[in-house]
């Protein structure tokens, strides 16, 4: 497995050559676990997609906004869930960042939108 800072160059360098200006790697796969660097050109924006039952993603380089229920603007360091709803990513500026995704989680759908509730506990769920 490379180190990370080796990744992350070796993304930007592909994405700043590549035709469609983006480069993606996987870099831990372990059982529903993965763990991918993505590098975009600036202007470049990954179409709205769904998300799996948990994901982050960590920008690492440059800055992106992500968008769909809910828009951020992120920037180099920032690190935000992804979970329970469709985004879109496009780069502000070249950037490279660290995604982390649970692909096998049981949950109420991938797509459920956040309430901001906490679940109800009953007495017996206590102990």
């Amino acid at each position: 497995m490379p180190a990370l800072p080796d990744a992350i160059t070796k993304a930007m360098t592909m994405a700043r050559t590549a035709e469609n200006g983006r480069h993606a790697e996987v870099l831990v796969s372990d059982g529903p676990l993965r763990q991918s660097v993505i590098a975009l050109r600036r202007g470049v924006r990954l179409p709205e997609h769904n998300s799996p039952p948990a994901a982050s993603i960590q920008v690492v380089r440059g800055s992106v906004r992500v968008t769909g229920q809910e828009e951020a603007e992120l920037r180099a360091g920032d690190l935000d869930a992804l979970t329970h709803f469709r985004h879109a990513v496009e780069a502000l500026e070249d950037c490279a960042f660290l995604l982390t995704t649970v692909t096998s989680q049981p949950s109420g759908g991938s797509h459920a939108t956040r309430t901001g509730e906490m679940p109800v506990m009953k007495d017996e769920d206590r102990a």
